[in-house]
């Protein structure tokens, strides 16, 4: 008993586990390596992440959105963690960095990548024609070829219109796959494995990549592709509005940060701010990420920032986790976790409902536009007096 507080001291500690590991044996499962050691600082964080992930993200249907940033594809980790976690109905939506999906078309096509140092030498590997991408290195004729691929399938006449860039990468996804089963190759691709599941993918930013450079010279050709960036707005939007309106959860889980990490949270302001439909903001945010708030890389996007923005529920903050680690680190350990402790789900195959998702937040932002047109107005036109621009 405590003399002070008359309480047994377990007490003062009832809502903490006590910290007890296990020792690390020969054998240990990576789940169980998780929850019986990795109990602190960012082990704990990690811990913290992969029981949200599965404990509530994934429970009762729930709504997974990812967001993609930094080289993961070049290093692997779209073959060895992404697409095992799509196939299991673990990722229902993506938004990633046109580089991402590039550098998973050297996979798709069956082009050798390698595991070099990141201590080598710049110029000679210029001089040799071998690229780098930190320590992983690759011929400088695979971009050629890659690029080739890309600019021959892009002439095709199914691609002479405006799409989002969703439909983009789901027809892109589906001449890879045509390539990937001809080469017999099994599970190499993200692109392929989204456009066989029906999932999503989405880039916030699609001339920043070698895709888009190719896009954008086929223009010089009289190429018609157009990617449609408003329409990619509003289909996330509604893909967050769909699950919310239908009384499932939306999560979100970042890898890294940069502009996916922005385009993914912003669906819930546009969902409020913009179209003025009442909406709370993402139920589950789980953020893996090396930057900092106070430097700005990681401004607007702590969930408690996100939270003042209207991007995350603040019900469901305490529940928020942000795990300061590489993503080369924990995505393997998070892929192996759920993967062992949660089965398999049903695909929710958003992509093959794009237009009804897209017709249903429409209807709704323009029932909701009726009212929330007419406060708008007198709000601008009251601020517009006050700062002199009335009639101007």
């Amino acid at each position: 008993m405590s003399k002070k507080s008359g309480h047994p001291l377990s007490k003062k500690f009832a809502a903490y586990p006590r910290l007890n590991p296990l020792g690390v044996g020969r054998n240990i499962a990576a789940a169980d390596l998780i929850d019986q050691t990795m109990l602190a600082y960012n082990g704990g964080r990690l811990r913290e992440a992969c029981r949200l992930f599965t404990e509530k993200m994934l429970p009762r249907d729930g709504t997974i959105g990812v967001s993609l940033t930094g080289a993961l594809t070049p290093a692997g980790l779209g073959k060895s963690c992404l697409i095992p976690l799509m196939k299991a109905g673990f990722i229902d939506w993506i938004v990633s960095t046109g580089a991402n999906l590039y550098h998973d078309l050297h996979y798709g096509l069956d082009m050798a990548l390698y595991a070099g140092s990141p201590f080598l030498n710049d110029v000679e590997l210029h001089r040799d024609g071998v690229i780098r991408i930190y320590d992983v290195l690759f011929d400088y004729n695979v971009l050629l070829d890659t690029d080739a691929f890309v600019r021959e399938v892009i002439q095709g006449d199914e691609f002479q219109r405006t799409m989002g860039t969703d439909e983009f990468h789901y027809l892109l996804g589906k001449y890879v796959d045509a390539r990937g089963r001809k080469l017999g190759l099994k599970d190499s691709s993200v692109l392929a494995t989204a456009y066989r599941c029906g999932i999503p993918i989405f880039t916030s930013s699609p001339g920043d990549s070698s895709i888009g450079m190719n896009v954008a010279a086929m223009a010089l050709r009289d190429g018609k592709l157009i990617l449609d960036v408003n329409r990619d707005v509003n289909q996330t939007a509604g893909i967050v509005y769909d699950a919310k309106s239908s009384g499932n959860t939306s999560s979100v889980m970042i890898f890294g940060g940069g502009s996916p990490k922005n385009f993914m949270l912003q669906t819930e302001p546009q969902i409020q701010e913009v179209m003025g439909i009442q909406e709370k903001g993402h139920d589950y945010f789980l953020q893996f990420t090396d930057a900092r708030p106070d430097t700005g890389g990681l401004s607007g996007a702590t969930p408690s920032e996100a939270v003042s923005w209207g991007k995350v529920d603040p019900n469901t903050l305490p529940d928020c986790v942000v795990c300061y680690a590489d993503s080369t680190l924990v995505m393997p350990l998070l892929t192996a976790y759920s993967l062992a402790r949660v089965k398999p789900r049903t695909p929710k195959r958003l992509y093959d409902r794009r237009d009804a998702i897209l017709d249903q937040v429409r209807s709704k932002y323009l029932k909701t536009g009726t009212v929330s047109k007419v406060l708008t107005s007198r709000k601008v036109a009251k601020r517009a007096s006050s700062v002199g621009l009335k009639g101007k």
